[in-house]
C-alpha cells in the first residue's frame, strides 16, 4: 500500500506512483459506487478525487497562516507525509507499515532530485514545471510518468538491496591495479580519441567512468571538467540501473533452476476419427460459425490506445539530457545541462560518458541572472513586509548593464526571446524610468516575471531545442568507443561480475579474524567524497557467503539496515557516537572529523535539526555538505575531511575491545580510501 504524489496547488495531478496494493484498493473503493452499466473512472480521476480535499486543505492553510501539517496518520493505519516546494505539493502514502516517516520524506527528497537532474532550472519555476510535468500530448506524458515510475521503483530496489544506495554513498570495486589501467585507458585513448574526432558534433567528454552493476570501477575528468558531486553521481548511478537493470539473482538462480525443476511430462490422447454423421454435423457447425467476431467498441478502442501508449525502447545512440552541479570559468551552475551516453559493455557492465554541450555559457548566464533577481525580490519582499531596508548599494544597475547586452547576444541566436525582452523593457520603464517611485509593490511583480522569462529561456535552449536536435555523437562513434573498453576489459569480464557481488568479505585482508575477533559487519564512509567500502551482504538462497545460506544472511542484512536508520536518528538530534546492545549483538557508530593528512580533529556540538527536516543523507538531501560546511568555519586554514564507521560485534566481545576494534579498523581503511577514483 504505497503512493506518492506530485500536484499543483490547485490540486491537478503532476506526477504519481503507486505499487499495485494501493491501485487496487483505489480501483475498489470508487468503481464500486459506480451505478450498473457505468464506466468505472480513470484511474488518475480516482487519484485527484482522493487527494483533492488534502491539496486544496494544505493551499488554504498556506494562504492563510503560512503553515500547514507535515505528517499525520489516519484511523486505518495509513501514514502521510507532505512537503511542498514552490508551487508543487509532494504526498507520500504508506499503509502497509512497511516504510517509516523517515522513508516516505526520503522518497520525496529522492524524487524532487530525480526531476532536478532531467528538467534543471525549469525546476525553479512553478509554472513551467507543471508543463514539463503534464504534457499536454497523452503519448508524451505516458512515456515520462513511465520513466518516473520506473526510477522510483528501480531507486525502492536498490535501497532495499544495496548498500550504497542505503547509506548514500558511491561503492567502489576494490581492484587498485585494474582501476588504475581503466584511468589510464579512459584518459590517454578512448576520451582522447573521442574529443579529437570530426563526428563529436560539437560535443566534448568531460567524464567517463565504468559500472559494474551499481559499483564504481573506474572514473576519469578532463582537466578543464568540473568535480561531479557524489549526489549527481549517485542519481547517474540509478539512471543506468534503470536502463540496464542488474540480473544478478537470476543469474545466481539459472543453474540451480535448470538442474531441479523440469517440465512435468504430459500425454496427449488423440481423438477418435469422426464418422460420416459426425463429420457432416462438424461441417455445419464451421459453416454456422460466423467469420467475423464482434468486441465491444469502447474496449477494442482502449486496446488501441494501450498499444499506442506503450512506449517504445530507447535507442541506445541517444543521449539523455541530464542537469549536474558544475562550476567552470564562465562561474557556477548548479544545473548544468550535459549529454550522457550509456552503453552497455555487456549485461551487468556499463562505460557511461558525459559530455559538454554547445551553449553552455548560457546556462551559467541565464542562472546568475535569475539568482540575482531572486536576490532582489527578497528585498523588495521585505521592503513590502517593513522589515528595514538593508544598506548595501543597489545591484540595479550593475543588473541594467549585464542584462541588456545578454539581450543583445541572445539576438544572434535562433530562440525565440521577444517575451524576454519585452519583459525585460517593462521591468526598466518601472525601476530607472523618470518620475517612477521604485517602489517594491511596482517591482514584485515585474521581478518575477522576470524570472519565469529567464527559466523559459533554458526550457528553449536545453529541454525543447534538444528534443527536436539530432545533434550528437554519431553512432559510428560510439560502437567505436565500445569496441575500445570491450577489448580492454574482454579477460576482465567474468571476474568483474563475480567481484561485484563478493566486493570485500570478512575473511579477506586485512580483515582477518585474529585481528578482529567478533566482528560481524562494517560500513566505512567517507563523506567528503561520497564514497563507502563494506563487506557484501549476498542474501539471495542461491548465492554462497561466509554467512552460509539459511536465515542468517537476512537476519544480518535486517540489523544492518536497523542500525543505519537508528544511527541517523540520533545524528538528527545532535550525536556522533552510538554504541547501543541489541540481544546477541552489539552496535557502534561513529561520525569524527580530520584534516588532510589524517590528524583527528576535535569534536563539537552538531546542530539539532527538526523532525520534518531534510532526509540525512546525499541523494536525498544535502547534510554532509552542510555539516562540512558548518564544521570548517573555524578551520580556514586546513582541509577538513568527515567520515563516518558503523559497525556489528557479537555481544560476547569486551566493549573495550569493540572500542579499540573501531580504531583500528577505521586506520586500516584510511589507506585503501585513497584509490584515485573520484
Amino acid at each position: 500500500m504505497k503512493c506518492l504524489l506530485v500536484a499543483s496547488d490547485n490540486a491537478e495531478v503532476l506526477f504519481y506512483w503507486t505499487d499495485p496494493a494501493f491501485e487496487s484498493n483505489i480501483q475498489d473503493q470508487y468503481g464500486a459506487a459506480q451505478q450498473g452499466g457505468e464506466r468505472p473512472p480513470a484511474f488518475e480521476d480516482s487519484i485527484n478525487t482522493l487527494f483533492a480535499p488534502l491539496i486544496i486543505s494544505c493551499s488554504t492553510m498556506i494562504e492563510k497562516i503560512n503553515d500547514t501539517y507535515t505528517c499525520f496518520s489516519t484511523e486505518n493505519g495509513h501514514t502521510y507525509i507532505l512537503h511542498q516546494f514552490g508551487e508543487c505539493i509532494y504526498i507520500a502514502v504508506n499503509g502497509d507499515g512497511e516504510e517509516s516517516e523517515d522513508d516516505l520524506r526520503r522518497k520525496i527528497y529522492v524524487l524532487k532530485k530525480l526531476i532536478e537532474v532531467h528538467f534543471g532550472m525549469v525546476t525553479l519555476n512553478g509554472t513551467l514545471l507543471r508543463k514539463e510535468l503534464r504534457p499536454q500530448d497523452t503519448e508524451q506524458r505516458h512515456r515520462l510518468w513511465k520513466m518516473l515510475q520506473s526510477l522510483l521503483s528501480t531507486y525502492s530496489r536498490l535501497r532495499d538491496q544495496d548498500q550504497s544506495f542505503l547509506v548514500e554513498a558511491v561503492e567502489r570495486l576494490i581492484q587498485p591495479a585494474l582501476c588504475e589501467q581503466c584511468i589510464e585507458f579512459l584518459e590517454r585513448r578512448l576520451v582522447q580519441q573521442i574529443n579529437s574526432s570530426v563526428e563529436r558534433a560539437g560535443e566534448e567528454v568531460l567524464h567517463a567512468f565504468i559500472l559494474v552493476h551499481s559499483k564504481l570501477l573506474a572514473f576519469y575528468s578532463s582537466r578543464n571538467a568540473s568535480t561531479v558531486r557524489p549526489s549527481d553521481l549517485l542519481a547517474l548511478i540509478l539512471i543506468v540501473q534503470n536502463l540496464y537493470p542488474s540480473s544478478s539473482d537470476q543469474e545466481d538462480s539459472a543453474p540451480e533452476e535448470l538442474d531441479g525443476s523440469s517440465a512435468p511430462d504430459v500425454f496427449y490422447t488423440p481423438e477418435n476419427s469422426p464418422s460420416s454423421r459426425d463429420s457432416d454435423s462438424v461441417g455445419m457447425e464451421r459453416e454456422s460459425t460466423p467469420v467475423f467476431q464482434f468486441v465491444d467498441p469502447d474496449i477494442q478502442m482502449a486496446e488501441d490506445s494501450l498499444k499506442t501508449l506503450e512506449a517504445p525502447p530507447p535507442d541506445p545512440a541517444t543521449p539523455l539530457r541530464v542537469f549536474l552541479d558544475a562550476t567552470v570559468k564562465e562561474g557556477h551552475c548548479p544545473m548544468m545541462p550535459h549529454s550522457m551516453y550509456c552503453l552497455q559493455l555487456w549485461p551487468g557492465i556499463t562505460l557511461v560518458l558525459l559530455t559538454k554541450i554547445p551553449h553552455t555559457q548560457v546556462a551559467v548566464s541565464l542562472y546568475t541572472y535569475l539568482d540575482a533577481f531572486t536576490v532582489l525580490e527578497k528585498k523588495l519582499s521585505d521592503v513590502q513586509e517593513g522589515s528595514a531596508p538593508p544598506r548595501s548599494p543597489s545591484p540595479l544597475p550593475d543588473l541594467r548593464s549585464k542584462m541588456d547586452k545578454f539581450i543583445r547576444a541572445l539576438s544572434n541566436s535562433d530562440v525565440q526571446f521577444s517575451q524576454l525582452q519585452d519583459t525585460w523593457a517593462a521591468f526598466k520603464n518601472k525601476a530607472f524610468a523618470r518620475g517612477s517611485t521604485g517602489n517594491s509593490r511596482d517591482l514584485l511583480p515585474s521581478c518575477r516575471a522576470m524570472k519565469t522569462q529567464l527559466c523559459a529561456i533554458f526550457r528553449q535552449y536545453f529541454l525543447i531545442e534538444s528534443a527536436g536536435s539530432p545533434q550528437r555523437l554519431a553512432p559510428s562513434l560510439q560502437e567505436r568507443a565500445l569496441a575500445m573498453v570491450q577489448d580492454k576489459l574482454m579477460d576482465w569480464k567474468d571476474f568483474l561480475l563475480v567481484k561485484s557481488r563478493r566486493n570485500i568479505t570478512m575473511v579477506s585482508y586485512p580483515f582477518r579474524a585474529a585481528d578482529f575477533p567478533g566482528l560481524v559487519h562494517f560500513i566505512y564512509v567517507d563523506r567528503t567524497a561520497g564514497q563507502m567500502i563494506a563487506p557484501s551482504l549476498n542474501v539471495t538462497d542461491r548465492s554462497t557467503s561466509e554467512l552460509g545460506k539459511g536465515p542468517l544472511p537476512h537476519f544480518v542484512k535486517s540489523k544492518v539496515w536497523s542500525l543505519v536508520g537508528t544511527a541517523r536518528r540520533y545524528l538528527q538530534k545532535g550525536y556522533t557516537t552510538v554504541t547501543l546492545r541489541d540481544g546477541d549483538y552489539y552496535f557502534c557508530y561513529f561520525l569524527w572529523f580530520e584534516n588532510e593528512t589524517g590528524y583527528k580533529l576535535e569534536v563539537i556540538e552538531l546542530p539539532t535539526l527538526p523532525d520534518d527536516s531534510a532526509p540525512i543523507g546525499m541523494l536525498a538531501g544535502d547534510y554532509y555538505r552542510k555539516l562540512l560546511r558548518y564544521y570548517s568555519k573555524n578551520h580556514h586554514a586546513e582541509v577538513v575531511k568527515c567520515y563516518e564507521l558503523l559497525t556489528i560485534h557479537l555481544g560476547v566481545i569486551p566493549t573495550e575491545y569493540i572500542l579499540q576494534h573501531c580504531c583500528q579498523l577505521a586506520r586500516k581503511l584510511w589507506e585503501p580510501s585513497r584509490i584515485p577514483l573520484l
